[in-house]
């Protein structure tokens, strides 16, 4: 590919290769007796990124075209591009896992790709096709494969982003959009090590309201979630809990990962997570986690839970006994304790349950192909010529 060629690509934009990527001085350690916060606990997730990128243009009247795999690098904008003014982005996380052979597969990538058109119709944006979706992730990860270490601790996090690419200020939606899709070599989302994490309530903001946006995967959900993850963090925990914003009583999500709660003991065990509201983020892991739990034979609930009765129902000879976080990024990862301004809990010992154990490992299974996948859930990666020509959609 000619610079001229590139610079096409990028909308007249030059791709500017990347400069290497200094060595962050070691986090300090925690206090003895604490335990690490997240940006100490995740230190080098999401910066370890492969060499590719992949990117598909939106036109009026040509619809999606230009899907080219192009070297990482960034990406020059105009001041007065639409999506960095108005939050016209969406994006989303998925992803790959080296399998007993050496092949590669995907997990779930269709149904991320649903929920990226979903969020793109939220913000009046073009939705991408799925065939497109699913191309631009087989040509990134075939070419990027060797990226990806046999290690079973070692992923492939794939993030796809669309944003508005219009250069005017007029508030309203853009007709122009940019795909992009990158990669980065992700191990624990809380660091090595780290089999529980603490939570702290937030009493005083709303993660998403009645109406809102919740239930989609937009670029505006989550900066306003920053500070609440820094109170957190000063106080020691990993993860921020977030209430309903209605009556601030009942238990939603956290700040990127959803929440389930364990209830009962030995045959009558089951799983209790919050139901779907609209104010609260679909997951695919989430979906995962109830169908690999009914397969296991616990009792599957979705139900709304007080904060209060959480509280109450954790102590000794109480309902809950566990108490687990789910997402692409932290997989399935027990809940320790909780904070809060009413009073301070542990779940159960403060160390992984037999129920979260058996689920992570039976998720952690099925992603990297050590049993059979009776879902369907893996898309295996081709090992295609990447001189194929990628394929192309119009309006």
């Amino acid at each position: 590919m000619t610079n001229t060629d590139t610079a096409v690509a990028l909308g007249a934009a030059r791709v500017q290769p990347p400069s290497p990527r200094s060595q962050a001085p070691p986090h300090a350690s925690s206090p003895a007796g604490q335990r690490p916060t997240a940006a100490e606990a995740a230190s080098g997730h999401g910066d370890r990124f492969t060499g590719h990128m992949f990117s598909i243009e939106y036109e009026p009247g040509a619809g999606w075209r230009r899907p080219e795999l192009l070297p990482l690098g960034s990406v020059p904008l105009h001041p007065g591009t639409v999506g960095l003014h108005y939050g016209q982005a969406i994006f989303e996380g998925l992803k790959a896992f080296r399998q007993p052979d050496g092949s590669i597969a995907v997990f779930r990538p269709r149904d991320n790709a649903r929920r990226f058109q979903r969020s793109a119709a939220r913000l009046a944006m073009p939705p991408l096709p799925e065939a497109m979706f699913l191309d631009a992730i087989e040509r990134l990860v075939a070419a990027d494969a060797s990226a990806l270490p046999a290690d079973p601790a070692q992923s492939l996090y794939l993030r796809p982003l669309m944003f508005a690419t219009d250069t005017n200020l007029m508030l309203k939606p853009s007709e122009r959009y940019r795909f992009l899709l990158m990669a980065f070599v992700a191990g624990g989302f809380f660091g090595a090590g780290v089999d529980a994490i603490s939570v702290r309530v937030n009493h005083n903001h709303a993660r998403a309201m009645p109406g809102g946006t919740g239930d989609v995967k937009i670029a505006g959900n989550y900066a306003p979630t920053f500070p609440a993850q820094i109170e957190a963090e000063r106080a020691g925990c990993q993860q921020v809990l977030w209430l309903d914003s209605t009556e601030n009583r009942w238990i939603e999500e956290m700040s990127g990962m959803n929440l389930f709660l364990v209830a009962g003991r030995g045959h009558r065990t089951e799983i209790v997570t919050s139901p779907l509201t609209g104010t609260l983020l679909p997951g695919v892991t989430r979906d995962t986690v109830l169908r690999l739990a009914a397969r296991l034979g616990y009792g599957v609930r979705e139900e709304r839970i007080a904060l209060s009765q959480w509280r109450d129902g954790s102590g000794p000879g109480g309902r809950f006994t566990e108490a687990f976080a789910c997402g692409t990024a932290a997989v399935i990862t027990s809940v320790r304790d909780v904070r809060d301004a009413g009073g301070d809990w542990i779940i159960g010992d403060g160390q992984p349950g037999p129920v979260t154990t058996t689920l992570r490992k039976a998720l952690t299974n099925v992603q990297r192909g050590r049993v059979p996948d009776t879902e369907g859930w893996l898309h295996p990666v081709p090992r295609t010529d990447l001189s194929v020509p990628a394929r192309t959609c119009s309006p």
